[in-house]
């Protein structure tokens, strides 16, 4: 049980990777706050899930674009757990695929605050909370390569997940470790919604591992990022993506 008696909290755990990390660190023992933007079924199922397992979780609804809402997360994972020990940085999107030439500003910002602002809001909330611990931002596989097409804003905001990740790591130490992880192909609604099942095929054909992700793999490299197994490691992006780019 690496995690026992640790409280965490992971955005966007409604679904896919979120859900799969909420599972996997309640596993070890985590208390877990999910919270959730509309995936409001997803979320009470993780939670359910967990309890049936003999752990504790909870789930709260918020945009964490908005202060306020990033408030009452934190503030109701202190009221139930009393502390918060690692933050999992998982809620983000691409929103919609768009050229430089079509998007507006107001897209841009959406997907700066969806990806970025949200993680500076998490982490300024819970760091009153935080004595020690682990910090795990979701970055991309797109902020090392640029992204596909129409991919520039959220590329570009991963990208920025990774600078802010070392950055934070040299501001929080010793007591805070921070690090993220840049997942590549996934099998995960982001995939079913922005990428073509050709492209998706493809990359089964040309990965070494000859398959695509599944948010299982992702969730095992949180975990080792969130304990103490990882006791040496802080400032690192990790590349999880079957063996398709090498950083």
């Amino acid at each position: 049980m690496k995690l026992q008696g640790k409280t965490a909290i992971v955005t966007g755990g409604g679904r896919d990777i979120g859900r799969a990390c909420a599972l996997k660190l309640a596993s070890e023992g985590a208390n877990v706050a999910i919270s959730y933007h509309a995936s409001s079924k997803g979320a009470e199922a993780t939670v359910a899930e967990i309890k049936a397992q003999g752990g504790r979780a909870i789930a709260v609804q918020g945009d964490l674009s908005r202060p306020a809402d990033v408030a009452t997360l934190v503030a109701r994972t202190v009221e139930a757990f009393g502390s918060v020990d690692v933050l999992v940085n998982n809620a983000g999107g691409l929103v919609a695929r768009k050229t430089i030439a079509e998007m507006s500003l107001a897209h841009w910002q959406t997907v700066m605050d969806l990806n970025l602002t949200s993680i500076f809001l998490m982490i300024k909330a819970c760091l009153p909370h935080m004595a020690s611990g682990a910090i795990v931002n979701l970055a991309s596989q797109a902020g090392r390569d640029g992204g596909g097409p129409g991919a520039v804003a959220y590329a570009t905001s991963k990208g920025a997940v990774m600078t802010m990740t070392r950055g934070l790591a040299k501001e929080l130490g010793p007591g805070i470790r921070v690090n993220a992880l840049c997942p590549g192909m996934i099998d995960t609604d982001f995939h079913n919604i922005h990428t073509a099942d050709a492209a998706r095929r493809g990359f089964e054909a040309a990965a070494p591992v000859r398959r695509q992700g599944v948010p299982e793999d992702a969730a095992n490299l949180v975990l080792f990022l969130a304990c103490e197994d990882s006791a040496f490691i802080t400032g690192a992006s990790i590349d999880i993506n079957g063996g398709m780019l090498f950083s």
